[in-house]
């Protein structure tokens, strides 16, 4: 089923967050909506991560103002969604069998020993439209089925994958992650990088990205779409991997669990809204240990997001077969005629 106007991309995210697999109901937390949280992961000069840190060692600073630390969490446990949003395009065609191998080893430890049992993941792939393979879930059996199902395609839509990875990820309980693999550089996305960045803070997402190059050499090499992925992924508190296509991913994987294993979650009340003309409020993090260095959000939008373009053709489909209708709870938001 491929679906086209942006009213089929709504449809289709609403039909994804009904799509349920026969396990247990998930753990529901508590959410005041008047904190900002952040996911915030400190690394130390070798770029090994800290763990030891108390809330003292922390400040935040919101807006030019220093904000107190109403929740603090060290090697936070709370559950995980994470996305691996794979660039099937045809210039990543010989690196594809290496990635899948890859993604299905960091399944099997995301979801092994130590895991939350709430802890989910979805596998979607981008080339000219994005195709979501399979729907949150801790089966082995539908992550390998989804994983069997990658192939190739053609442009690369990086951006609108990020958008509606956000809409999958939204409503999640926990933290939100996007793994991202690519080879740099979007052809083929209708939503524009701006609108892809929202997208991910609004949800309060971190991406990931690895970066697949077929030569060590710049020849080729789309440097600028690469700068824009390392760009998304700073800004969300992630990090960007660089992997040579003689080199497995594996090192890349295991570093983005073990962020994932070492995260502190930092939560705080933000200051009074200056001016009716404020959009974006940045937030600096910094960590009293000398040599460390500190990935976390860069800050958050003040206002509602604005309507989503009618316009717009960003395309998605769903590999997975739809449950009955009646097994299906309506959408968390009306479908636009």
């Amino acid at each position: 089923m491929r679906l086209g106007p942006l009213t089929a991309v709504v449809l289709s995210a609403g039909m994804l967050l009904g799509l349920r697999a026969e396990e247990p109901p998930e753990t529901t937390f508590a959410v005041d909506v008047n904190l900002v949280n952040l996911l915030v992961t400190v690394k130390d000069a070798n770029g090994g991560p800290i763990a030891d840190l108390s809330v003292e060692d922390f400040k935040i600073v919101d807006g030019g103002q220093q904000r107190s630390i109403a929740v603090f969490e060290k090697r936070t446990d709370r559950p995980l969604s994470v996305v691996l949003m794979l660039d099937t395009s045809l210039s990543t065609a010989k690196e594809l069998q290496f990635e899948r191998e890859s993604a299905e080893r960091f399944f099997e430890k995301l979801l092994g020993s130590g895991s939350n049992v709430d802890d989910r993941v979805s596998v979607l792939q981008f080339s000219d439209y994005v195709e979501i393979l399979t729907s949150f879930t801790r089966s082995e059996k539908r992550i390998r089925k989804a994983m069997g199902l990658v192939k190739r395609g053609g442009g690369t839509s990086m951006y609108d994958s990020v958008y509606l990875a956000a809409r999958q990820l939204k409503g999640r309980e926990g933290r939100r992650v996007m793994v991202v693999i690519t080879d740099g550089g979007d052809t083929t996305s209708y939503t524009p990088f701006a609108e892809a960045l929202r997208s991910a803070h609004d949800i309060d997402a971190v991406i990931y990205g690895i970066i697949v190059i077929p030569i060590r050499s710049d020849a080729g090499r789309n440097t600028g779409g690469e700068n824009a992925l390392k760009t998304l992924v700073a800004n969300t508190g992630g990090e960007t991997f660089v992997q040579y296509a003689n080199e497995n991913l594996d090192e890349a994987f295991n570093q983005i669990l073990e962020n994932l294993r070492t995260q502190y979650l930092l939560g705080y009340y933000p200051p009074e809204r200056e001016s009716d003309t404020e959009r974006f409020r940045k937030i600096e993090v910094s960590v009293n240990r000398p040599g460390a260095s500190v990935l976390s959000r860069n800050g958050y939008y003040l206002s509602a997001p604005p309507p989503r373009r009618r316009t717009s053709k960003a395309r998605i489909s769903i590999r997975e077969k739809p449950r009955p209708p009646e097994d299906l709870p309506k959408p968390d938001e009306p479908v636009q005629p």
